[in-house]
């Protein structure tokens, strides 16, 4: 068996294992903070709110109103956010296909000192440069990824920002509501579902990252329980007080 073909194998199986996620598309974010911050910030209102001894009914009312502004706050502010990023590399991106074509040569021997730094020899360096450099749009695409670290063809969508956070806000915010709803009258339910919808999530985030699954939802866990603690807390303190 020649080496050619004893390595064939080892290629294919790496070229089919070897994949990676999705890290850059624009969904990831604000679908985890959105169902976090869902999550965390309608249990932390209720809670403030059931601390004050007020009725369950108004315990409901205060969910629904802080799902329903923050789900569209969220899908506002992510659909701005993700919009002005896009709109600062695009700026950035005519900046450098002007550079491109007022002075293609300087771009080029810029493209090759930046090969020679990573240890290309000079020669092969300005040849590889050169060659890139033919075709302006993919120059403009290598020098995109070299100088601003970002691919001109991968840009984070805002609709798909807004969409994500909107759900993902709004399907946490309705946990800490959904026993009230089914009949519920003490918090302790609304209270408990909260608590396990957050080790959930943290848990389904570990999924994509490096992190362990019980790390990640006992993180979420005791920062969600803590929040609807401290505002429990300031709801009775305010409810004497008034």
């Amino acid at each position: 068996m020649s080496i050619i073909e004893a390595v064939a194998p080892l290629h294919e199986a790496h070229r089919d294992n070897h994949t990676h996620r999705d890290v850059n598309g624009g969904w990831l974010r604000p679908a985890v903070f959105g169902a976090m911050d869902g999550l965390v910030s309608n249990l932390a209102l209720m809670t403030g709110v059931a601390g004050g001894a007020v009725s369950s009914q108004t315990v409901v009312i205060t969910g629904l109103a802080g799902l329903a502004a923050g789900a569209f706050s969220m899908a506002a502010g992510e659909y701005t956010s993700v919009a002005s990023q896009r709109e600062l590399v695009q700026a950035e991106l005519d900046v450098e296909r002007l550079q491109l074509r007022k002075h293609p040569v300087d771009e080029m021997e810029e493209l090759a000192a930046l090969y020679v730094s990573r240890g290309v020899e000079p020669a092969l360096a300005r040849e590889v440069a050169m060659q890139l450099s033919r075709d302006p749009e993919q120059a403009l695409e290598i020098h995109a990824r070299e100088e601003l670290g970002i691919d001109p063809d991968d840009l984070p969508s805002p609709m798909v920002a807004a969409v994500s956070s909107f759900g993902s806000f709004a399907l946490g915010a309705l946990l800490p509501v959904l026993p009230y709803l089914l009949g519920a009258t003490a918090l302790w339910p609304a209270v408990l579902l909260a608590l396990l919808g957050l080790f959930a999530c943290g848990a389904l985030v570990a999924r994509v990252t490096a992190r362990s699954w019980w790390f990640s939802g006992l993180r979420q866990l005791v920062l969600g329980g803590a929040a609807a603690a401290v505002t429990y807390g300031l709801g009775m303190l305010f409810g004497a007080a008034l």
